[in-house]
C-alpha cells in the first residue's frame, strides 16, 4: 500500500525553463539600469545564448556587447539570478493530482536538488508549504547528499514514518532520480514533460519503475 508520494521539483512540478525565462528577465531589468540598454533586448540576447550552450551565458553577454567585466560583476549577476522571486507556477495537472493523493490519505513530499537558495525561492513562489506535507532542499544537508545520495530518501522516510517500500518517488531526470530503487525498494515514476533532462541516460540502467507524461496518467497508475 502506497502511503507517501514524494516529487523532484524541477520539470516534474514546474517548468525549468519557465524559471531560466523569470530569471533572464530579472537580470535584464537589472543591466538595463546599469548600463541604460533595453532590457527586452538584453532578454533575448541571454535565451539566445543559454540555446547555445548554459555555460557562462553573463560573460558571453558582457563579451557580445564589449562591456569590460570583473569577476565580481559576474558573481553578482549569478547572485541575483539565483535569489530573485521567480515568476513561475505549477503545471496544471500538479494542484488535481495532489488532491487526488491527500483525500486518499497519502502523505505528499518533495526532494530537490539545486543551490539552496533558488530552490528556496522557487518553493515559495508556487507556496510549495501550503501544498506539501515535507519538503527536503538536499543543498542543505550538503553538496554530497544530492541525489542520488540516499540520505534524503532516508530522512524522508522517518518523517513519514513509513516504509521504502510504501513510498513512490516521481521524478524527470534518468542521471539521479531513479538510482534510488537499487538502494531502496522505493517505486520510481519517470514522468516526461520536454525537459533538460529527457535526453540523458540512465544511471547504471536503473531505469525508473513506470514512465508517464503527466500526473493525471500517474494518478490513474496509482488508483
Amino acid at each position: 500500500m502506497v502511503k507517501a508520494v514524494i516529487f523532484d521539483l524541477d520539470d516534474t512540478l514546474i517548468s525549468e525553463k519557465e524559471y531560466i525565462k523569470s530569471g533572464y528577465r530579472h537580470v535584464a531589468g537589472i543591466i538595463e539600469d546599469r548600463f541604460a540598454m533595453d532590457k527586452k533586448q538584453v532578454f533575448n540576447e541571454l535565451m539566445s545564448l543559454f540555446k547555445v550552450s548554459p555555460l557562462n551565458v553573463f560573460n558571453r553577454l558582457y563579451d557580445k556587447y564589449q562591456i569590460e567585466y570583473s569577476k565580481e560583476m559576474i558573481l553578482d549577476l549569478v547572485k541575483e539570478y539565483r535569489g530573485h522571486l521567480p515568476d513561475i507556477q505549477f503545471y496544471n495537472d500538479v494542484i488535481p493530482c495532489l488532491s487526488e493523493l491527500k483525500k486518499s490519505g497519502v502523505k505528499v513530499g518533495i526532494i530537490t536538488d539545486g543551490y539552496a537558495i533558488a530552490q528556496r525561492q522557487k518553493l515559495k513562489a508556487i507556496q510549495a508549504d501550503e501544498y506539501f506535507d515535507e519538503i527536503i532542499v538536499t543543498d542543505e544537508l550538503g553538496r554530497e547528499y544530492w541525489k542520488p545520495h540516499p540520505k534524503a530518501f532516508e530522512l524522508m522516510k522517518e518523517k513519514f514514518r513509513v516504509n521504502f517500500e510504501e513510498m513512490i518517488y516521481v521524478g524527470d531526470n534518468p542521471e539521479k532520480d531513479f538510482y534510488i530503487s537499487k538502494i531502496y525498494p522505493i517505486k520510481t515514476v519517470r514522468i516526461i514533460r520536454g525537459g533538460v533532462h529527457r535526453e540523458k541516460s540512465y544511471l547504471e540502467g536503473i531505469k525508473a519503475s513506470t514512465t508517464v507524461n503527466n500526473l493525471k496518467n500517474f494518478i490513474n497508475i496509482w488508483r
